[in-house]
């Protein structure tokens, strides 16, 4: 009788252990947010803003919320849907580890995780960004080189109206034939605006950058119809230890330049020309030097996009504010842990 030929499938009841000590070997991208992130930090700063609800009744207890804003960021950071991002805590041991669901015999579900975020909502959003700026002043990464300061048009799903219920909408009065059901997947806040000939749906992203570092200081959030320049003062940083103020060509005026220089900012604003009055020479030099500085915040928006786009798929501004905070939180712990993998020596 032939034999049966050998197989490189040895079973083994350690099998999972061994696994888990060839991905140490390996080295599991994940152990870089454990070490250089206080999750515990971060999990008390929202419970401070948006304290968890006690039911008089008991029930099931909740997760942790350190387990959840882990799971949160791991969401974010990899555009994960609240179904996708159920399945890869079932599926990925190394999930499981960085949440600290190895030995639990549940999981969140996407329900537990849509929950979670409805309770946290913009402050406890916020919240996490407010801490993450903590852990970069804990170690060092002040803002430092001056502030620039640009937006972005954030998509979001496109709403389709009939003429008469446009018409009852401008009014401020809701279609009597709209059921609560389509009422709640109407988007009655996000604008519409134009950007070079284009139109675009959606919400606006205004943000500072230190030049240092490329880190995102401040934000605020609008609607697309919103002009850039509306949120210039709001995202200026006064703890930065530069007085420079970079920011393109949407954002110059007699009166904001007769503000900084009040302030004891230094204007780095483009210049923009006008009907009949083009740019000198020497202003268009000006500006291609103030371009090789302000192009540096490009890269927080291009790192956005790498983490899965800008779009949201959320309806109404409270969703969108909390996805676009979180969109900017997650950059900066990603920027951490690349500053300090980096070896970048805070200065």
């Amino acid at each position: 009788m032939p034999k049966s030929p050998k197989s490189a499938i040895k079973p083994d009841l350690f099998a999972a252990d061994l696994r888990k000590q060839k991905i140490d070997r390996m080295g599991d991208p994940l152990v870089a947010f454990e070490t250089h992130i206080d999750f515990a930090a971060l999990a008390a700063d929202v419970d401070q803003a948006a304290p968890r609800p006690v039911s008089p009744q008991g029930g099931r207890p909740p997760f942790p919320t350190e387990t959840m804003v882990r799971i949160l960021f791991l969401k974010r950071v990899n555009n994960l849907s609240d179904e996708q991002m159920e399945y890869q805590l079932l599926d990925r041991m190394s999930y499981q580890r960085f949440c600290g669901l190895m030995d639990s015999a549940s999981i969140p579900d996407r329900t537990t995780m849509w929950t979670f975020e409805n309770r946290i909502g913009e402050v406890g959003a916020q919240a996490l960004f407010d801490g993450i700026e903590r852990q970069l002043l804990k170690h060092g990464y002040i803002a430092r080189g001056g502030h620039i300061i640009d937006a972005t048009l954030v998509p979001a799903p496109k709403q389709h109206f009939s003429k008469d219920d446009k018409e009852m909408l401008k009014e401020g009065a809701m279609p009597a034939d709209w059921s609560p059901a389509k009422r709640r997947q109407k988007d009655l806040d996000a604008t519409w605006t134009k950007k070079h000939g284009k139109s675009h749906h959606g919400y606006k992203l205004s943000i500072n950058v230190d030049k240092r570092y490329k880190v995102i200081r401040k934000i605020e959030t609008g609607t697309a119809a919103t002009h850039d320049s509306q949120h210039f003062e709001a995202v200026l940083n006064t703890s930065n230890t530069s007085r420079d103020v970079y920011a393109d060509k949407g954002y110059p005026s007699a009166e904001r330049e007769a503000q900084l220089q009040e302030a004891g900012y230094r204007n780095h604003i483009q210049r923009k020309g006008q009907r009949n009055h083009p740019l000198s020479e020497r202003q268009k030099q000006r500006n291609q030097r103030i371009a090789r500085v302000r192009a540096r915040v490009e890269h927080p928006f291009a790192a956005i996009a790498q983490m899965g786009g800008k779009f949201i798929r959320t309806i109404g501004q409270a969703r969108a504010n909390f996805a676009m905070t979180m969109m900017a939180a997650s950059y900066n712990l990603k920027r951490l842990v690349y500053l300090k993998q980096a070896g970048v020596v805070a200065f």
